[in-house]
């Protein structure tokens, strides 16, 4: 608590002296520190070391200012950039778009002040105050299954909903995307309006509330029971409506993008013929040959787009036998659409290994799985050709990053043998279309 308390103090006299040049060193004086411990200690609490935190607000202040009317160079030069072009690189590099851009995709802008990490409940009490639920609910962290709190920005809020704050940019771009996957008849994290008739508060820093998209992941009882087939379409024709969402949205993000046939031959197996051994892949040098031939011929052909990147099982909710929405994701990377499908395919196959009759189930799952996308979001042709590449490449991947873990050798194991059965599979899997 009393580092939180000095971390606090230190993020006030910023805010108050953001047109002048704070150093480190100044900072660390102030609460009896030395530089390099009151740096690890800053970084640790905020995220980013004192510097790259005053760079972040002089950007936030300078276009809240901008904004609202003030000739441009004035604002960016009263907040320490010595010129625009310089204010322009450093705002290109934090936010991924211009401000003029920015502006024109989120509207006006206010700067806030950064706090998030030590919000104490009587402060959350009050920021809900501005939303019309009632103000007796339990607030809790959230945590995942082993107890570990998963971040200091958002809250449980009752059953029903979830108060998220954090970067104004990244709370927006999340609500536009909500809104497209809404717009394609899947429920989404839309958020609630405030007394205001607003989507945030009027509060010291950015605050959203967003209802709880009802619903569970579907029992592994039904994904690998007698109707595993229909289930498994229900996934396909949910990841491709959640696609036209994120196509709707991918210009305005500017995701960064990934060359998979690259991020394979270039980090995964780099050195084939030495992995292949090291790793007791027990894969013959023919399929090798023949996924660099084959896959790299088909891979400049495949569609590309801002995916989902982690659509498994238990990312996508049921409710009454129908897809319902997905869990809150943050969006990451540009990459080829098949790689969605697929790794919810593969997700259900990494499940599916302690069953007693270990993967039987597979090929019907990814069959309808695939129909089910194409039915909605019709594939290519070099798509079709291309699902039992994208399945082992994302097998290679999961197989390359475990066996750099000691702790999860026993995962490279699996997907080891998922992707042996799956290369097995190939006549079955090019036979779906």
């Amino acid at each position: 608590m009393q580092n939180a308390n000095l971390i606090k103090s230190s993020l006030i006299y910023i805010e108050q002296n953001l047109k002048t040049d704070i150093t480190p060193e100044e900072l660390a004086g102030m609460v009896g520190y030395s530089v390099w411990p009151y740096q690890h200690l800053f970084a640790q609490s905020v995220g980013v070391p004192p510097a790259a935190y005053i760079n972040r607000r002089r950007l936030d202040c300078a276009l809240a200012e901008i904004s609202a009317g003030r000739k441009a160079i004035d604002a960016v030069m009263e907040y320490g950039f010595d010129t625009y072009a310089g204010f322009y690189k450093a705002f290109l590099r934090m936010y991924g778009c211009s401000p003029k851009k920015y502006l024109s995709l989120y509207g006006t802008h206010q700067s806030v002040m950064e706090v998030t990490y030590m919000i104490t409940e009587t402060e959350l009490r009050k920021v809900l105050s501005n939303w019309d639920i009632p103000q007796n609910l339990t607030i809790n962290d959230v945590k995942i299954v082993d107890g570990t709190k998963t971040a200091d920005n958002v809250w449980q809020i009752g059953k029903d909903y979830f108060l998220k704050t954090g970067d104004r940019a990244a709370l927006l771009r999340n609500i536009r995307v909500a809104r497209a996957i809404a717009a394609q008849g899947l429920n989404a994290a839309v958020p609630v309006s405030t007394i205001s008739g607003g989507d945030f508060t009027d509060d010291w820093n950015n605050f959203v509330l967003i209802r709880r998209i009802k619903g569970e992941p579907l029992p592994k009882t039904e994904r690998f029971g007698d109707n595993c087939g229909n289930f498994g379409f229900k996934y396909g024709q949910s990841i491709a409506k959640l696609h036209n969402a994120l196509t709707e949205v991918e210009e305005d993000i500017q995701p960064s993008e990934q060359n998979l046939f690259a991020h394979i031959t270039e980090w995964a197996l780099p050195n084939v013929q030495k992995q292949n051994i090291q790793w007791s892949m027990g894969l013959p040098d023919s399929f090798f040959e023949d996924y660099i031939r084959d896959f790299g011929a088909l891979f400049e052909k495949l569609p590309k787009q801002l995916i989902h990147r982690d659509p498994n099982p238990c990312n996508i909710l049921f409710c009454g036998g129908e897809v319902n929405g997905f869990v809150d994701f943050d969006l990451s990377e540009r990459n080829v659409r098949l790689w969605d499908p697929c790794y919810c395919a593969t997700g259900i196959l990494s499940e599916q290994r302690n069953a007693e009759n270990v993967y039987d189930k597979f090929p019907v799952i990814l069959e309808n799985i695939m129909r089910g996308y194409d039915s909605v979001n019709p594939l290519t042709a070099e798509e079709k050709k291309a699902v039992y590449y994208v399945i082992c490449s994302i097998q290679m991947i999961c197989v390359a990053y475990f066996e750099s873990v000691n702790e999860y050798k026993d995962l490279a194991r699996i997907n080891r043998e998922m992707l042996q059965y799956i290369i097995e599979q190939k006549n079955q899997i090019n036979s779906i279309f």
